[in-house]
């Protein structure tokens, strides 16, 4: 028996199988970026980290806060008075201020429209731990969730490797701005009827990973109704919920759809939610479960005993979520930062005709590069994405890993890093648009401290808008 077989033979069926998702292209690049990752003088050919959906540009809000806020930290002189009772003990339910604060600060980043309750919040480790925390509340081994097509690779680990249940793709298209129609529910429904697959639940992504988009309210009420009818589960993953941009209507959660709706069953609904995204703090491991049915509350938070939030940091961020002043100011800061670096690439993008899906949320945008095919199909699709990894250095993200039913589509995140990072990045995407199309491309000249000034032209209409109907001949043939 040779080492991999025995070493397989000694160890647990799930921790051997295949289902972590690992192989997949969207984590191919994020270990293309740790063997050679970019710095602007130490590593200035290395590979750029666009796969990453980090929200780094707010750190310096974070940062006043904490140094204005000594008390906050056990680790102070003016907060060490407070250390024997945090270091102590602390039962799964959580800090009581810690669980208030959270309930304050999720009511506020859905504009104050609805409440909540702080005795139905459920940690956890990570939104990663809170995913699966809710698959193992919900779903046996062979059941499955439904899931709109594109959707975030990691779904793939984190719902269904350990709990060994299985998604159910309801393929959306560009054809129609990728909306979840309620035919394409009722097919991906029935297919898995006839397939003899028990069906326990819908989960969502708002706003989405990969688009960047908000679901309506007329899109959430026609989900919450086909779960109804079909008596199954609705999980909500509303991790970037304050991260619409400023000028976009405000955020809506299904949480203020429901109390619109007379016959909801709201026992089937369940939220999850996260401070890695909308605050930066994925190392803190904040993940949130909050649930309307009583069973489940209690079922996950006696399954959070395997992952709960340290009690530092509970303490902490219950301080920092309870200051009215301080939540203020970021959730209105954040969304306009986001919006000026989404903008900024925007325009970068104008200036070599890419074009990209309309977004007005998120840390990424949805890029199309279906014009730089060689052919309508994934196989060319990972061709072109190996050539931006390893020739033009930049980690984006391929459609394909987000199990997108089109070739072409490629998610770059833009919020995890800084302004003169920004600029190099976008002299390598003109670098492959000139390369690819083999025209000439206008580079930008950059050096430490320079900010790019953008051409804020239009397009003529001969041109392709990013906002217009896509008239590529590949585009078309798909």
């Amino acid at each position: 028996m040779d080492l991999g077989r025995k070493s397989q033979h000694l160890l647990s069926k799930i921790a051997t199988n295949d289902k972590h998702g690992e192989n997949s292209p969207y984590f191919d690049g994020w270990k293309a970026y740790e063997r050679n990752p970019f710095h602007p003088t130490k590593n200035p050919q290395g590979v750029i980290q666009m796969g990453l959906a980090e929200n780094q540009l707010c750190f310096d809000l974070i940062e006043e806060w904490i140094l204005n806020n000594p008390k906050a930290s056990i680790c102070t002189p003016e907060g060490v008075h407070q250390f024997r009772n945090i270091a102590n003990f602390q039962d799964y339910h959580g800090l009581k201020e810690f669980r208030n604060g959270i309930a304050n600060w999720m009511s506020k980043v859905r504009g104050g429209r609805v409440r909540f309750d702080p005795d139905r919040i459920v940690m956890s480790g990570g939104a990663t731990g809170a995913n699966e925390q809710i698959m193992f509340c919900l779903a046996d081994h062979g059941d499955a969730f439904m899931i709109p097509t594109p959707f975030y690779p990691g779904f793939v680990r984190d719902l269904c490797w350990r709990t060994q249940m299985q998604l159910i793709p309801v393929h959306c298209h560009s054809s129609n701005n990728f909306k979840i129609t309620r035919e394409a529910l009722e097919e991906a429904y029935k297919k898995a009827k006839e397939d003899n697959i028990n069906v326990k639940g819908l989960i969502i992504t708002n706003p989405s990973n990969p688009l960047g988009t908000t679901l309506d309210k007329d899109t959430l009420k026609s989900l919450v109704s086909f779960i109804n009818e079909k008596n199954i589960h609705l999980v909500c993953d509303e991790i970037y919920a304050a991260t619409v941009f400023s000028s976009s209507p405000s955020y809506v959660s299904v949480v203020e759809v429901i109390q619109e709706m007379e016959h909801c069953k709201r026992d089937l609904i369940h939220v999850i939610y996260s401070l890695s995204k909308d605050m930066g703090f994925p190392g803190f491991r904040v993940g949130i479960i909050y649930s309307f049915n009583d069973e489940v509350v209690g079922s996950a938070r006696k399954m959070s005993s395997f992952g709960l939030v340290s009690s530092q940091t509970q303490h902490m961020l219950a301080s920092m979520l309870s200051d009215e002043k301080f939540v203020t100011k970021f959730l209105s800061e954040n969304s306009r930062r986001l919006e000026k670096r989404h903008d900024m690439f925007m325009k970068g993008l104008e200036e070599v005709n890419i074009t990209w899906f309309p977004s007005n949320a998120g840390l990424f945008f949805w890029m199309n590069l279906k014009s730089l095919l060689k052919e309508a199909t994934f196989e060319a699709e990972l061709k072109l994405w190996r050539v931006i990894i390893h020739e033009v250095k930049l980690n984006v993200s391929p459609g394909s890993s987000f199990n997108c039913s089109e070739p072409g589509w490629f998610r770059v995140c833009f919020a995890n890093m800084d302004d003169e990072t920004v600029d190099v990045a976008l002299n390598r995407i003109r670098e492959l648009v000139g390369k690819e199309t083999k025209k000439p491309v206008g580079m930008k000249s950059w050096q430490p401290n320079l900010r790019l000034s953008f051409n804020s032209r239009m397009f003529d209409e001969s041109v392709m808008s990013p906002h217009s109907p896509i008239t590529s001949p590949l585009v078309q043939a798909t």
